[in-house]
């Protein structure tokens, strides 16, 4: 068999390993029989695992460490392993690609989660159930609005949009009124450390306040009257 083994020192395969350990396998791909490569293959083995002991936790590791031992040979590597010897073929395979969703959203801000809530409340035959579900949809479909609108919206909207969305099949009465959505401040770990509530900034404002106040008050003598 021959192998370069100059040519593995250029690139570093699955650097986690590192580069002692690629030399060694180098090394193991120049001995002559099969006997002394198997001894030290499984040498390198448990090295490998020693080194990554968080493959320990992967469903048979032991398999994953072989496969890494002739994925740093290059596939060169001819010794007697345990497991099927992997090829080149399986690291350049591509996956499938995913059909993408291709569905309208009559209103993109409710998103189609609503849709799908409005076709769940269509079925349901319950008359009571089937209301307390309406307004929960309503009540998202506000919170919704106002996420991506950072708007506030009026109940008649939100019940003109519900039915619209069913086909006129879920209706809430006028009167209902809907659960309050206000848009909440960033909250305080958001903001620079340097500035209040009240936008001043803290300790060199105070500072320069307390200087301009109390900069001519008469110093503390020690003396007693």
């Amino acid at each position: 068999m021959t192998f370069d083994y100059n040519s593995t020192r250029n690139k570093l395969i699955l650097a986690e390993y590192g580069r002692n350990v690629q030399n060694m396998v180098a090394y193991i791909c120049t001995l002559p029989t099969k006997e002394e490569r198997n001894r030290h293959a499984q040498v390198v083995i448990d090295l490998m695992g020693f080194l990554n002991p968080h493959l320990r936790d992967v469903a048979d590791f032991k398999h994953k460490l072989w496969d890494h031992l002739h994925i740093i040979s290059d596939f060169k590597i001819d010794v007697d392993c345990p497991y099927p010897v992997p090829t080149a073929d399986v690291l350049n395979v591509k996956p499938d690609a995913l059909p993408y969703p291709q569905q309208r959203i009559r209103y993109k801000h409710y998103g189609k989660t609503v849709e799908v809530l409005i076709k769940q409340a269509r079925s349901i035959e319950d008359p009571q159930r089937k209301q307390a579900m309406v307004q929960s949809i309503a009540n998202f479909m506000k919170m919704a609005y106002v996420t991506w609108n950072k708007d506030s919206v009026t109940d008649e909207t939100i019940i003109s949009d519900l039915k619209d969305l069913s086909n006129g099949e879920l209706i809430l009465e006028d009167n209902v009124n809907l659960n309050k959505v206000d848009v909440r401040p960033a909250p305080t770990s958001m903001r620079p450390k340097n500035v209040q509530k009240n936008g001043t900034q803290n300790g060199k404002n105070r500072q320069n306040s307390n200087n301009r106040n109390g900069g001519n008050r008469p110093k503390n003598t020690g003396k007693r009257y």
